[in-house]
């Protein structure tokens, strides 16, 4: 049975105007990403990833081409709908963790099931089940400041995935960790999407985390290629 697609781009360009000036940071991108998947997307400073994932997080539309997330083509989407497929449907991880430093780690789990209206017990428990899947379970009323970073990133991942969404876009997740945290973080997205039928795309300089991947994608110029086979890390079994 085909596994669901999750996020495809179809023939997607961005292109960015000032005055006479342009600069193309992504040029005719075809991708698709299917549940149970770990995308490691590479390539220099200045390639267009940041673009990529501002695209596929639905906080910018391309210039040209289509978007969809969970089959739902948000390139025809008008703004004010935007925000609530990002509620639902992605789920984000950055480098500086972004917690809220005055709450506790159960406390910004449950932030964001308050955008979705789920507050009280049900907030309450979901939040210790995902905390605890995680391995910081016992932290749960810690604030950000009494943890480790490799716990604030594990934090980080369960709020990502508060409102049970379809797909993870993770930046940098390993970048301010060492190299024992940064593979257990990874370890955890591949189990995330394994297990519970996520989508994963991490964009990353972190070479150690290929091997953790299904794809390793190299992003270069606005053109996006596929590299796993150059590299030896052909497309994993679950």
């Amino acid at each position: 049975m085909a596994k669901r697609i999750i996020l495809e781009f179809q023939a997607v360009t961005k292109v960015y105007q000032t005055g006479d000036l342009s600069y193309t940071a992504l040029h005719e991108i075809d991708l698709s990403v299917a549940e149970g998947e770990v995308i490691v997307m590479m390539g220099p400073s200045g390639a267009g990833k940041t673009t990529f994932l501002t695209i596929a997080g639905a906080l910018m539309k391309p210039t040209e081409g289509r978007v969809s997330i969970s089959g739902v083509d948000i390139t025809e989407l008008d703004e004010g709908r935007l925000p609530k497929v990002r509620q639902e449907k992605i789920g984000f991880i950055f480098q500086s963790f972004n917690l809220l430093e005055a709450l506790t780690a159960r406390e910004n789990v449950q932030l964001v099931m308050a955008t979705r209206g789920i507050t009280g017990k049900a907030a309450r428990v979901r939040a210790g089940e995902l905390l605890d899947l995680f391995g910081v379970g016992d932290r749960l009323d810690y604030i950000p400041a009494e943890l480790s970073g490799g716990q604030k990133q594990r934090v980080a991942i369960a709020r990502a995935l508060a409102n049970n969404p379809d797909l993870l876009l993770a930046d940098e997740p390993t970048a301010n960790l060492d190299a024992r945290r940064g593979r257990e973080i990874m370890e955890i997205l591949r189990m995330t999407a394994k297990e519970l039928g996520k989508a994963v795309v991490a964009v990353s300089h972190d070479l150690r985390i290929r091997e953790l991947s299904d794809r390793v994608l190299w992003l270069e110029d606005g053109e996006l290629r596929d590299v796993s086979a150059e590299e030896g890390n052909s497309s994993r079994d679950a």
